[in-house]
């Protein structure tokens, strides 16, 4: 049995204020994925090129535009690579960031 858990892809983009001045802002979105572990070979081989994969979410491929962050059980993760699995699904490989959540 498949078992969804919802999770949050963060987009951030920059926005003119009224004054003119260019600002962050996030959009976020909820969209259900199941967790899954990265495998070994994804961890070392991640590892070898200075990323510290951490989870994959599979998700429905439509669900997706474009994000770089997943926020999953309060913590945020950068999105590192995609990879389409299926017709209709696709798998976010993620990490821990020190400038996407604060500390490493």
């Amino acid at each position: 049995m498949d078992r969804s858990t919802p999770i949050n892809l963060i987009k951030s983009e920059y926005v003119r204020d009224e004054n003119g001045i260019q600002r962050p802002q996030e959009s976020i979105r909820k969209v259900f994925a199941q967790v899954k572990s990265v495998t070994s070979t994804e961890f070392f081989e991640g590892g070898r090129n200075g990323l510290n994969p951490e989870f994959r979410f599979s998700i429905f491929f439509g669900d997706y535009q474009g994000e770089r962050v997943v926020e999953y059980l309060d913590k945020r993760y950068a999105i590192y690579r995609t990879y389409q699995e299926r017709n209709d699904t696709l798998e976010l490989y993620v990490e821990r960031q020190g400038g996407t959540n604060g500390e490493k």
